[in-house]
């Protein structure tokens, strides 16, 4: 990635889903939190509505959470983005409108309806998103009053990017976004996205929202992306597919899949580009953009995970097959005794080798070798090879695993297959957090 960054001359620029040209946003708020979705939004009057406009119909693609129990705007917004065109998005935190039966598959539905109206759009290129407490109705007034505010405050300035960044927040401390700029056809390209997520993070999604057969091939996370390129629908969802494949859908929190997660990505074609077609030559310069923009949010992700205190990459490799060498890196990156030692400093091999035993991986305990690294560097520390301890002393592996971000280098040495994880440690925070006071129900999380 660094060398064909480099390659492609990417420039990161202010702005986020602003930045590119003919997208306006904004972010209100209207009072939706109120209803509760833990202590991560009982941070006064934050906003809770954001709108995203493209001044002219755009190109759309979406990837979509494969829980079997699935919201009720990921159900209004599968077929929508399957005939491939768009306008505008609109999204509120505080409410997941999960679990809310024909009720909130209406107020879905109305939701799209209302924002279409403000902009004389159709209803159908209008797609929704929600993120907060499962099975809670939203309320709807304050909903209305939220979009015709939110549409009287759109704008193109970065700090409308950065209030439709916080009103999708819900547990998040820190707003997620990020812009690049890069060429394409000699033309000026922008690429935009904004997410949020912290916690029920495990994102595996899929373009039709059915579970792929391994995981591999693909509190709620939900990124927006914009770009002016000029690109077919047909190249732009392949690219988003290979894009969240190697990022959101390699991150894990706490192990649990949203019923919300979402993607969009809106092209509107203004850089007036030659058009990225399924032959075009230059249609590999906007994938590595791509990819580093969706990334570099997943990371983000990671990073601000609930009571998150250290970033892990897990690096598997010499697996027999790719569906083992997943299932490898899942097992420890969300075994929650790895998770606490990690959250110790405490370099654990037994529970990792541990970890692996139960994974469906195939396992040869006399072959496999565990090591530590600082992030990127081919530089190891081994605590294990070929399943016996070596002679790197406990002061020294301490040392390796104290650091807020390392690699964790796993090789099986039973073939050529390989995965990767970036994961995060598990804290008393995070379940202090979690727990919530019954006698408060305002505490209680999504």
């Amino acid at each position: 990635m660094k060398d064909s960054k480099m390659k492609t001359q990417l420039k990161t620029i202010d702005g986020s889903i602003v930045a590119p040209q003919g997208f306006l946003a904004s972010g209100v708020f209207c009072d939706i939190k109120r209803l509760g979705t833990g202590k991560g939004s009982n941070k006064g009057q934050k906003r809770d509505l954001a709108l995203i406009l493209s001044e002219v119909p755009a190109t759309v693609a979406g990837m979509f959470t494969t829980n079997q129990v699935c919201a009720a705007p990921v159900k209004v917004c599968l077929p929508r983005v399957a005939q491939g065109t768009a306008q505008a998005i609109v999204a509120n935190s505080g409410n997941a409108n999960a679990c809310t039966g024909r009720q909130g598959l209406k107020d879905a539905l109305e939701m799209t309806a209302l924002a279409a109206k403000e902009f004389h759009l159709p209803d159908e290129h209008v797609l929704v998103a929600s993120t907060g407490r499962i099975g809670v109705t939203l309320p709807m007034a304050n909903v209305r009053a939220g979009i015709r505010q939110a549409a009287q405050w759109l704008g193109s300035d970065p700090q409308h990017g950065d209030e439709a960044a916080e009103a999708i927040m819900t547990s998040d401390t820190k707003a997620k976004q990020i812009a690049v700029e890069f060429r394409l056809g000699g033309k000026a390209v922008r690429l935009g996205g904004i997410c949020k997520g912290a916690g029920m993070i495990q994102p595996g999604m899929s373009m039709t929202g059915r579970r792929p057969a391994t995981r591999s091939l693909h509190a709620t996370m939900l990124c927006f992306i914009t770009t002016d390129a000029t690109i077919q629908r047909g190249p732009l969802q392949a690219a988003l597919q290979e894009a969240v494949a190697q990022s959101f859908n390699r991150i894990t929190v706490d192990g649990d899949m949203s019923t919300n997660d979402t993607v969009f990505i809106l092209a509107n074609g203004l850089a007036a580009n030659p058009e990225l077609g399924t032959r075009n030559s230059e249609l590999g310069t906007f994938q590595i953009a791509l990819n580093h923009v969706c990334l570099e949010l997943a990371k983000m992700i990671v990073r601000d995970g609930e009571g998150v205190t250290r970033f892990v990459t897990v690096r598997v490799t010499g697996a027999r097959t790719s569906a083992g060498a997943e299932a490898a890196a899942r097992a420890v990156a969300n075994s929650a005794l790895v998770k606490t030692s990690w959250f110790g400093g405490d370099p654990n091999w037994g529970r990792i080798i541990d970890a692996l035993g139960y994974s469906a991986a195939t396992v040869v305990e006399e072959k496999v070798d565990i090591g530590y690294s600082t992030p990127g560097s081919r530089k190891m520390l081994w605590s294990l090879r070929r399943g016996q301890p070596t002679k790197a002393t406990f002061k020294q592996l301490c040392a390796a695993v104290a650091a807020k971000e390392f690699d964790l280098h796993i090789n099986l040495n039973l073939g050529n297959a390989d995965a990767l994880i970036y994961a995060a440690d598990l804290t008393e925070e995070y379940v202090d957090f979690n727990k919530g006071d019954v006698s408060d129900p305002g505490s209680l999380g999504g």
